[in-house]
């Protein structure tokens, strides 16, 4: 390498570490109270959270701040839920005239595991057998506390939802599987996750 090629080096821009944001919301209202699950847009914000893996931090938003929260999806290179694209997402819709499927660069966990296997596995059997966790609470809980006023706890529910999200995840990109129980037995699921080809499928290119 000569001298040119050395000082080439210098300036070349240093790779920017991708923005990560894992999200989660919980709702107002339930699939009963809004005429079923095709009515998921009627349900409303109660409370939605977001990890950002740049700032390292949460980040929680309330009805009011959809907007914010609208932006924050937008400006991540690569957002990472359960079940974002079929729930959260028509959830959100109704508070902005950006097409969040189309437009917000997403992976979904469930799809990806649903698309592989064929049927739906819950974001609880696989924390439990694949990090040794459980999920405190349900969505049926979290409706209860909302109509009670308990906004504090619904957030710590939901910044669980999103440290388990963001936790299988980051453990299924590592490791090349997942794991969970299904009627009573073990199941280990190979899975192939490239977070380069994720947002690449996005960006239209590789980096």
């Amino acid at each position: 390498m000569n001298c040119v090629d050395t000082q080439m080096e210098l300036f070349v821009e240093p790779q920017k570490e991708k923005r990560i944001v894992y999200f989660d919301l919980e709702t107002q209202k339930s699939a009963d109270e809004v005429g079923g699950w095709d009515n998921k847009h009627l349900m409303k914000i109660a409370v939605a959270v977001v990890y950002d893996s740049l700032d390292k931090k949460f980040y929680t938003y309330l009805e009011s701040d959809a907007g914010g929260l609208v932006e924050k999806l937008l400006s991540a290179d690569l957002v990472v839920g359960f079940n974002i694209l079929n729930f959260d997402f028509a959830v959100l819709q109704p508070y902005t005239t950006v097409e969040l499927k189309s437009r917000v660069r997403s992976f979904d966990i469930l799809k990806d595991v649903w698309d592989r296997l064929g049927y739906r596995v819950s974001l609880n059997q696989i924390a439990k057998k694949t990090l040794h966790v459980e999920k405190g609470g349900n969505g049926l809980l979290s409706l209860q506390w909302f109509k009670e006023g308990k906004m504090a706890q619904i957030i710590e529910y939901c910044i669980k939802d999103v440290e388990i999200t963001r936790d299988v995840f980051l453990y299924g990109l590592k490791n090349g599987y997942l794991d969970f129980e299904k009627n009573g037995q073990s199941v280990r699921l190979p899975i192939k996750w490239d977070l380069k080809e994720m947002i690449g499928k996005w960006t239209g290119q590789l980096f």
